[in-house]
């Protein structure tokens, strides 16, 4: 068996971005699992794809029963957040946390599960700024 993980587009206009993401572990977890594609032409503005324009502005999160670990997908992976219990990370003060400059950042987001057990359960919802020139 694996990990019944699911993603879901809530909003996607041409500045916006949110998506939930939810995860119910059968004690195997998840390695680097992309949630978000930051090159995807489903998510283009005007034929622009966000790429590493990205910016994660609010994280909303509810994690029990193992730790979440959200990445920005590069030649090494860079640490965004790690997360467990409930809460919430507020970026809007400053515009949101951009992709870091690293060797081979794409913006995409990746995600890792840490010491889950059975029935361990993880919802994650991302509100993201695009970054790419508004039509």
């Amino acid at each position: 068996m694996a990990d019944v993980t699911s993603v879901q587009v809530i909003a996607n206009g041409p500045r916006n971005l949110v998506v939930r993401v939810t995860d119910v572990s059968d004690g195997t977890g998840l390695a680097a699992m992309k949630i978000v594609d930051a090159r995807a032409g489903a998510f283009s503005v005007g034929g622009e794809v966000p790429g590493g324009n990205l910016k994660v502005r609010r994280i909303t999160y509810d994690v029990h029963g193992m730790v979440a670990r959200l990445q920005w997908e590069a030649a090494a992976p860079v640490d965004l957040a790690t997360l467990s219990g409930f809460g919430h990370l507020d970026f809007r003060r400053f515009q949101g946390l951009a992709a870091p400059g690293a060797a081979g950042v794409t913006g995409s987001i990746l995600l890792m599960t840490m010491g889950a057990g059975v029935g361990s359960t993880a919802t994650i919802v991302l509100e993201m700024t695009k970054g790419v020139p508004q039509a």
